[in-house]
């Protein structure tokens, strides 16, 4: 199973506001550690991080979901950018190979549709999709920064049955997705 799971894209880090704050998992964040944010990694999950532009690696844990952003694959703890040489950049190309932890492939998945600080809207979109998409739920999550309200569609048991529904979604509805791993 290590070494099963490998991908490549682009990281980017977060430090501080953050620091402190509450990560998906229910840790509290600290940016000093070597952690990271993954979509669809498990919590726990041990990662090697290999900066592909200078070589340098690092190992992190998966204690939190992200990226949120297009184009990225994790979300990087500042000590872990550091150990990659990638602050100044803010970003960089990585390869991540899982070496432990629970099996990537395992677990559920569903696709993040919209994220919404009042929850009016997600239910809007809840409303708008309920017709053709099923299961739809709302997910409160306080990021610490304040309580966003996550909307999903789906529960699939494979990241690729995901990943087409995701494809679906941005054809038929012009929606940005991320497939996301449902956590306990």
């Amino acid at each position: 199973m290590p070494g099963e799971y490998v991908e490549e894209g682009m990281a980017s880090w977060y430090g501080d506001p953050f620091d402190g704050q509450r990560t998906s998992s229910g840790e509290i964040y600290n940016m000093n550690e070597f952690t990271a944010a993954h979509r669809t990694l498990p919590f726990g999950a041990v990662v090697r991080v290999t900066n592909l532009a200078n070589g340098r690696e690092t190992e992190v844990r998966i204690n939190d979901r992200g990226p949120f952003v297009a184009n990225r694959v994790i979300d990087l703890s500042h000590a872990a950018a550091q150990a990659l040489e990638m602050i100044g950049t803010g970003t960089a190309r990585v390869r991540l190979t899982v070496i432990a932890g629970p099996n990537p492939r395992i677990g559920f998945f569903c696709v993040q549709v919209g994220a919404f600080v009042n929850h009016e809207n997600a239910e809007r979109l809840q409303t708008l999709l309920g017709p053709r998409y099923a299961p739809i739920n709302i997910v409160m999550f306080d990021s610490g920064n304040g309580v966003y309200y996550r909307v999903r569609v789906g529960r699939m048991s494979s990241q690729s049955a995901a990943a087409a529904l995701a494809a679906q979604l941005r054809s038929e509805e012009r929606l940005r997705t991320f497939v996301v791993r449902l956590d306990n």
